[in-house]
């Protein structure tokens, strides 16, 4: 008898849970950056082996609102606890709890499913660190498992699996075994730009920007090649930011759509052309409207 359920990564932003979950899946499905907050909706990936399959749900960093959608964000996370079979709660090793950390752990307090911990970045701190934050987060009582692991290199992740289909139900696979993940191309176009942005941009840009696909259209060459035609659109809140994304003589926006377009091409196997396009609009972060535009719809939650 197969296992399959739900997990929900959480935790404080930059904890590294896209690029766990991009480890364990094999491939990219949600975007990542060392900037904080990268994630702003529910990614939904699925991995599947002999055991069965664990729908694992990438979540926004836990952090305090500032606008909204920062409430957006707030809210997606928290409400994922509520639909999963396990939580894993991601963080890096650390000395002592901070007052976001003790936030965090409220949260879990309330949580009625089994909780993981996972402190990852094990990799980037001697074994007495991690040892030493095994010890203060056990004290707790909260978690059923504690385990460490590096995102980056997959040390520790079989060990995590064994972990969470332990915890999982009996049952058959919610989706196709081939399937890894709900998201569609044309949403996956857009976060891989939006990634390209994060990873090139001055620091006071990024999270002002959003990114829409406005059109995606496949098409065959005349010569018989597979072509996929993308228009998209980069959204910022203020004029001097759409000075910098196109960047002089409109270098930036070159350099953001190359990137972008080598991974799409990755992804869809298969020559992209991609132009993009810079728009402002003004404090869309605290607009429902706009905010529904761009793909962040509370009210789906």
């Amino acid at each position: 008898m197969t296992r399959s359920g739900f997990a929900a990564m959480i935790g404080r932003p930059n904890a590294g849970k896209s690029t766990l979950m991009n480890q364990i899946i094999g491939q990219k499905i949600a975007i990542t950056s060392y900037k904080p907050q990268t994630t702003r909706t529910k990614i939904r990936s699925i991995y599947t082996e002999e055991r069965g399959q664990i729908v694992f749900l990438d979540t926004p960093g836990l952090h305090r609102p500032k606008n909204r959608l920062g409430n957006y964000m707030q809210k997606a996370s928290v409400s994922s606890l509520n639909e999963v079979d396990v939580v894993l709660l991601l963080t890096a090793p650390r000395p002592s709890l901070s007052d976001e950390d003790k936030e965090v752990l409220d949260l879990i307090r309330t949580v009625k499913s089994p909780v993981i911990l996972v402190i990852n970045k094990i990799d980037t701190v001697p074994e007495k660190d991690v040892a030493e934050t095994i010890s203060m987060y056990a004290e707790t009582g909260l978690f059923a498992e504690i385990v460490p692991v590096s995102a980056l290199n997959g040390k520790g992740v079989d060990e995590l699996l064994d972990c969470l289909f332990k915890m999982l139900p009996e049952g058959p696979y919610f989706y196709d075994e081939d399937q890894v993940t709900t998201e569609t191309q044309r949403d996956i176009a857009g976060e891989l730009i939006r990634e390209k942005a994060l990873l090139l941009l001055q620091e006071e840009v990024p999270h002002g920007i959003a990114v829409t696909v406005d059109q995606m259209r496949f098409r065959k060459s005349a010569s018989g090649e597979d072509i996929c035609d993308i228009n998209a659109s980069i959204i910022c809140e203020k004029e001097s930011h759409k000075s910098i994304v196109i960047g002089r003589q409109g270098k930036m926006l070159g350099r953001i759509g190359k990137a972008a377009r080598l991974e799409i091409e990755d992804m869809l196997e298969m020559k992209v052309n991609l132009k993009l396009y810079v728009k402002v609009r003004k404090d869309w972060k605290d607009s429902e409207i706009f905010m529904k535009q761009y793909g962040y719809d509370a009210g789906r939650l």
